[in-house]
């Protein structure tokens, strides 16, 4: 009896760590945001730069937005600093919103900053 006890423990953990791990990439992945090209323009309020990826929230006609970035390394390498997100500064998002009605949440692709472009998905084919 212990051993079945055993395996049904096992079993159920090994489900649920796959369940854990399917929800974490349906997030951190694409699968969350549309497939349509979105852009949008807006000020920057806040910046949150780290893992999994970091979050830049700005004001568009009074609605804030969440803009997800790129994980910190991707943001070094294209040269995307705290810095250069500096609050009151203007941004314009090129990317995939969420696909959720009403979720004002952007996955950015590539961004703009005083003219100039940072492509965070180089190689992604929208």
């Amino acid at each position: 009896m212990p051993q079945l006890r055993f395996a049904y423990l096992l079993g159920f953990a090994v489900l649920a760590a796959f369940l854990a791990a399917s929800a974490t990439q349906a997030h951190h992945g694409w699968a969350w945001a549309t497939d349509e090209e979105f852009e949008i323009t807006g000020t920057i309020k806040s910046v949150r730069l780290g893992n999994p990826h970091g979050e830049v929230t700005i004001d568009v006609d009074g609605e804030e937005w969440v803009v997800e970035v790129g994980q910190p390394w991707r943001n070094d390498r294209v040269g995307l600093s705290k810095e250069m997100l500096s609050q009151g500064r203007e941004i314009t998002v090129h990317g995939h919103r969420s696909a959720k009605e009403g979720e004002r949440l952007v996955k950015a692709e590539r961004v703009v900053i005083d003219g100039k472009d940072y492509d965070l998905y180089p190689d992604r084919t929208s």
